[in-house]
């Protein structure tokens, strides 16, 4: 089902709508947006398939808009997003929508704000409600009829919230609403467990399904550097040296690694910030706000930190380090080049994680080139560029201002203006080296021309898989605990099977799941030590591949 091409005209959108679509510059319609607006405008359920940086969010908010009485002051709309940032951002998004609809109200509800002042603006008739699932269930536990006027639920990326452990919470919130109203949901992916949410709540769906893994990423210039796991400091510090950017985030898998990362980066002079879970939300808030004004130009972020994050200034992606699977890739890389902008997203891959690349590849249908470290004249050229742009907006009238100072200067030092200017240049770079011998020995050894990676060569015969099965486990995180399943790569199972089936039913962030090893009858998952008992009993009958997973401690003896 689409629409002939002719603007957003041609949907027949409330006038009012019409005109702040027209004021934000949009001219035509997205993929998702020709498909989606005519099904969810004529009252049908829908399952939209999509990614992120497809405009989906119109997809939904204009249609609904339409929809919506601004004359009764209630609760007519419910759109769950799994973060506060992706409810920010849909809120935002709505609240442009309707500008010239009086009457309308948006309210964004999320957890690390009052819970008075939300319920205070649903009572007194926000006709559109965005929330998180957590804290909608906490207004529901003190108000459970808050809901009973909503005609329309939407479900933003769906398979998120499943595997933050939402699952318990959206079965209370979908009992608590009426059972005639309009289900729409989103999602990048269709797992089984939103199959089912699908079968149990939504009524006779029509399907979207938009191809856009290798559309979301071929406006973007990608780039992939091999690097050693204990040199990515040093690389990522060599790659800001020569890569142009206005803004950039970067990707790390741990809550820690944001800290450490943004620590090395304002150590080195960068305006740069971490972005994790336990950051308070204010100050998250202020993050974002900082990176769209510029008072900020890089954030490191974990991948449930940044989710909804769209900030035009980024130019750049870094993924510092490689994500859990393709998908994470593109929503990764989708903060960039949005919107018809031009992007760059730089991967940096260990040795080991070669086959992963491989994996990315053929998912996206790209090739993501290689490239290398810069050498040494590279990072001076990029140097010595830097201070000629600074240093020449002040040349113009220095001699006539300054003049006079030079001489007294270099008669009372002894010294020639050359060694005066030579000193001052010191000064300004704060000792920063600008010879090619002296950067050399800044930069990270690379495994650049180490097609084998960072293995051993063998010495002796290649061990037999009995040998392999008993090898040793990797030593553990601290705050970590190792997990054993029957499962493994005879079983058809493969690392990203055992993720997505602890994601899905044990409700945790990405971040919390360590070292996954497939053996060949067996694998080995790190989890967190802390609540590992109930996360294995939550756990227990879970089936990966058709089996049971049966995880269990494994004790190293």
């Amino acid at each position: 089902m689409t629409q002939e091409t002719g603007g957003f005209a041609a949907f027949n959108l409330n006038p009012n709508i019409l005109a702040a679509v027209i004021a934000t510059g949009y001219e035509e319609p997205s993929a998702i947006q020709q498909q989606s607006i005519p099904i969810i405008m004529a009252g049908h359920d829908m399952i939209g398939q999509a990614q992120t940086g497809t405009g989906k969010t119109a997809a939904f908010a204009l249609p609904i808009l339409h929809c919506i009485d601004p004359a009764k002051r209630e609760p007519q709309a419910l759109i769950l997003a799994p973060t506060r940032e992706l409810a920010l951002q849909v809120a935002t998004a709505f609240e442009t929508y309707a500008k010239q609809m009086p009457g309308v109200t948006v309210v964004a509800v999320y957890g690390g704000a009052p819970m008075g002042p939300q319920l205070k603006a649903i009572r007194n008739g926000a006709q559109i409600v965005v929330a998180t699932p957590g804290r909608l269930c906490d207004h529901l536990r003190r108000d459970e009829k808050v809901l009973s006027t909503v005609n329309h639920l939407v479900l933003d990326e769906a398979d998120e919230m499943l595997k933050l452990g939402f699952m318990d919470d959206l079965e209370v919130i979908f009992k608590a609403l009426p059972a005639t109203r309009q289900t729409v949901l989103f999602s990048a992916t269709l797992p089984q467990s939103i199959r089912a949410i699908a079968e149990r709540h939504l009524r006779d769906p029509q399907h979207v399904k938009i191809q856009t893994k290798t559309q979301t990423v071929t406006a973007i210039e990608q780039a992939h550097l091999l690097v050693h796991a204990d040199q990515k400091t040093s690389a990522v510090l060599s790659l800001l040296e020569v890569e142009d950017f206005d803004a950039l985030i970067m990707f790390v898998r741990t809550k820690q690694a944001t800290l450490d990362l943004a620590s090395a980066l304002e150590a080195k002079g960068y305006k740069a910030a971490a972005l994790n879970g336990d950051i308070a939300q204010n100050q998250r808030e202020r993050v974002i706000d900082s990176l769209k004004d510029g008072r900020l130009d890089i954030v490191v972020a974990t991948d449930v930190a940044a989710r909804g994050l769209d900030v035009p200034r980024i130019t750049h992606v870094f993924n510092v380090d490689m994500p859990y699977d393709p998908e994470s890739y593109v929503h990764r890389i989708g903060r960039t080049g949005r919107a018809g902008r031009e992007g760059r997203a730089l991967l940096l891959v260990t040795p080991r994680e070669r086959r992963m690349l491989q994996v990315i590849e053929r998912v996206t249908g790209q090739k993501v080139a290689e490239v290398r470290l810069p050498d040494a004249q590279a990072v001076l050229d990029a140097r010595i560029k830097k201070l000629t742009n600074s240093l020449s907006p002040l040349v113009g009238d220095a001699e006539s201002t300054h003049g006079d100072l030079l001489d007294r200067l270099t008669a009372d030092i002894g010294c020639t203006p050359r060694a005066l200017a030579a000193a001052l240049l010191r000064k300004a770079t704060n000792a920063q080296a600008l010879t090619l011998a002296a950067i050399e020995k800044e930069r990270p050894l690379v495994p650049n021309n180490a097609p084998r990676g960072d293995r051993p060569e063998r010495t002796g015969d290649r061990p037999d898989r009995g040998d392999r099965e008993r090898r040793a486990p990797v030593p553990l995180a601290e705050g970590r605990a190792r997990c054993r399943t029957a499962l493994g790569a005879r079983d058809g199972i493969a690392a990203k099977n055992l993720l997505g089936a602890i994601l899905n039913e044990g409700g945790l962030a990405r971040e919390a799941i360590g070292r996954i090893q497939v053996r060949d009858s067996f694998s080995l998952v790190e989890l967190p030590e802390d609540g590992l008992e109930k996360l294995l009993t939550k756990l227990k009958d879970t089936r990966v591949a058709g089996k049971q997973l049966k995880l269990r401690r494994y004790r190293e003896d």
